[in-house]
């Protein structure tokens, strides 16, 4: 079995974080903690090494991964423009649970999959996964998890159904929230006729605090299901919206136009 290193040990965390730097060099996988859930990462510019992170999940190229950033600059060489709306979300909510779509920088060398031209980028907000993004530069992650089935919220998760497809597991206890991150799409922001941020995942951020930053530039809030939307109704409809796994955000950032 590919080794686990529990990083409250200070002493595995140094060799795992080694392990892992060495592993992402050579185009392999490793599963590693977030502020939401585990996922697992691959470098973004290694194709093969994207292709085995989607074959390890058990999808195809139509679902790409999302890419972990360390910082804004590192966004801004990702994408071909940050409308100053996208710059007000950034300064509010990252570090954290937001996965921002815009258009990917045409002139970068990489292969997602069918990404249509866009990029899913989000900064985490967990010390670990940062340092490792900061070594190792943007991180194509996925949930750990088969495709299908709910995200890993602890190593023994992740590690019982992607086994040895994993080179490197890196161990940070149980995920705080377990709750995904919220996606939005802001394409429309750039050169779009009618600019609006659509939601297509809520998440660990909710509309409300995004409707704050954003105002009028938020699509408007969907119905609730039925005629009339009960407390029971609303709570059962944010609960599906929590259980979310990021097979949802994969599949939005190659479908988003």
């Amino acid at each position: 079995m590919s080794p686990v290193y529990d990083s409250r040990d200070e002493a595995q965390l140094l060799s795992g974080m080694r392990h892992a730097r060495q592993a992402i060099g050579r185009g392999e996988l490793v599963v590693l903690p977030t502020d939401t859930v585990y996922g697992i990462a691959a470098n973004a510019f290694d194709a093969g090494a994207v292709t085995r992170l989607l074959q390890a999940k058990g999808r195809g190229r139509e679902q790409p991964p999302p890419v972990l950033v360390a910082g804004v600059s590192t966004l801004r060489a990702l994408v071909a423009e940050i409308p100053e709306p996208v710059e007000r979300l950034v300064e509010e909510f990252w570090p954290g649970g937001l996965t921002i779509i815009l258009p990917a920088q045409p002139s970068l060398s990489w292969d997602l999959g069918d990404t249509r031209g866009t990029v899913a980028v989000r900064m985490p907000a967990h010390n670990l996964t940062l340092e490792l993004l900061e070594e190792c530069g943007p991180l194509a992650v996925s949930s750990a998890n088969l495709t299908g089935r709910p995200a890993a919220t602890t190593i023994d998760e992740a590690r019982d159904m992607l086994e040895t497809s994993v080179e490197v597991y890196i161990d940070a206890g149980p995920s705080e929230t377990g709750i995904a991150s919220t996606i939005v799409d802001a394409t429309s922001l750039v050169g779009g006729s009618e600019p609006l941020v659509r939601v297509l995942r809520e998440g660990a951020v909710d509309r409300e605090r995004l409707r704050a930053v954003l105002g009028d530039l938020l699509e408007p809030d969907p119905p609730l299901p039925g005629s009339e939307a009960t407390d029971d109704s609303g709570s059962q409809n944010r609960d599906r919206r929590e259980a979310a796994t990021d097979d949802e955000a994969d599949a939005a950032a190659g479908g988003s136009a």
